[in-house]
C-alpha cells in the first residue's frame, strides 16, 4: 500500500458530505456569491447528487471516512482534497491560496490528529499550497502547479519537507487563464488514470511539462475544448484504468473507453459545476494499492 499514487486501487478516502459542508440554506445564501460559485446550490438536489457520488465510490470497494461539520469553514470545504496532502511519511497540512478557505487546513488537522495520523509538516504563510495543484506522477515524483493558489514560497517549503525523503518535486508553472478569482489548479488540466495514461487539456498545459510526461511514457486522452468547462479533465482514478467522471462529457468518456478504461459517472450540477470542483476535488484519497 502507498499514499503516493494517483492511480493504484483506492483502499480509503476522506470525504465531506453536503450535510456537513453546505449545512443549510441559510449558510448557502450567505456564502455562495462571495465564494464565486456560478450559481446558488440547491441543497436538496446537492444531497441527492452527493448520495449518488458516495454510492459510486462504495461500488468500487472504497472505504469512506468523513470530515465532520465545522462552523469555521465555508461551503468550499466540500472540496476536501485541497486542504491537505498525504504521503507515506505522514500528512502535510496545506495553507490555502483562497483566503475564504483559510480555516480548512486546521479543521482537517484536528481530525487527523484525533485519529492518530502522523503530521509530517505544515505549509506556513507566506507560502501557499492547495491539494488540487498536487499530483503524484510516481511514488517518488510529485508534480506541483505554480498557480494563484500555490505559490513559490509554498512549493519551496514542500520541497524542504519531501526532498530529505527522496521525493522529487516538479514545479509546473500554470497560465493566468481567467485570473486569481477563478478555480484553476493543475488537476483542472491533468488527471492520471493509469501509470502510463493521463487525461489532459493540452491548450492550457505548459509545453515543457507536457513533453516531460511524454518522455515518461504517458499516453494522452485529450479533452476537447467544449468539455473543458464541464471538468472533463478532472477524473478520479479508483483503480488503474477505472475512473469516475462528471456526466455529460461524452467525447472524453468515449476516448477513455477507447483507451481501455472503465468509466463511472455521477450527476454534479450542484456539487461540482457550480463550485468548480470535480471528483478529485471531492475526495482526499489516503491509501492505494501499489
Amino acid at each position: 500500500m502507498t499514499c503516493q499514487s494517483e492511480v493504484g486501487k483506492i483502499d480509503s478516502v476522506f470525504i465531506k458530505r453536503v450535510d456537513d459542508a453546505f449545512v443549510d440554506n441559510e449558510k448557502i445564501s450567505k456564502e455562495w456569491e462571495a465564494l464565486n460559485y456560478l450559481g446558488r446550490p440547491d441543497i436538496e438536489i446537492a444531497k441527492e447528487e452527493y448520495g449518488n457520488f458516495e454510492a459510486v465510490l462504495r461500488s468500487c470497494g472504497v472505504g469512506l471516512s468523513y470530515f465532520p461539520q465545522d462552523a469555521s469553514v465555508s461551503l468550499d470545504s466540500l472540496y476536501c482534497r485541497d486542504a491537505s496532502l498525504v504521503t507515506d511519511h505522514g500528512m502535510i497540512i496545506c495553507n490555502m491560496g483562497k483566503p475564504a478557505r483559510a480555516n480548512e487546513p486546521s479543521a482537517q488537522k484536528k481530525v487527523f490528529e484525533k485519529l492518530g495520523f502522523r503530521i509530517l509538516g505544515s505549509i506556513q504563510s507566506p507560502g501557499t499550497i492547495e491539494g488540487g495543484d498536487v499530483v503524484w506522477l510516481d511514488e517518488q515524483t510529485l508534480a506541483v502547479g505554480y498557480s494563484y493558489r500555490s505559490n513559490a514560497a509554498g512549493i519551496d517549503q514542500l520541497k524542504g519537507l519531501l526532498s530529505p525523503l527522496g521525493i522529487t518535486v516538479v514545479t509546473v508553472p500554470l497560465p493566468h487563464y481567467r485570473g486569481p478569482a477563478d478555480v484553476f489548479h493543475l488537476m483542472s488540466i491533468l488527471s492520471p488514470v493509469d501509470h502510463d495514461l493521463v487525461v489532459v487539456y493540452s491548450p492550457l498545459m505548459p509545453i515543457v511539462f507536457r513533453n516531460e510526461l511524454l518522455e515518461r511514457g504517458y499516453r494522452f486522452v485529450e479533452v476537447p475544448k467544449e468539455e473543458f468547462d464541464t471538468m472533463a479533465a478532472n477524473v478520479l482514478s479508483v483503480a488503474p484504468r477505472k475512473c469516475i467522471m462528471l456526466s455529460g462529457n461524452t467525447k472524453t468518456r468515449h476516448a477513455l473507453e477507447k483507451a481501455g478504461c472503465t468509466v463511472l459517472e455521477y450527476e454534479g450540477e450542484e456539487i461540482s459545476i457550480k463550485g468548480g470542483g470535480g471528483p478529485t476535488c471531492l475526495t482526499r484519497p489516503m491509501w492505494r494499492q501499489v
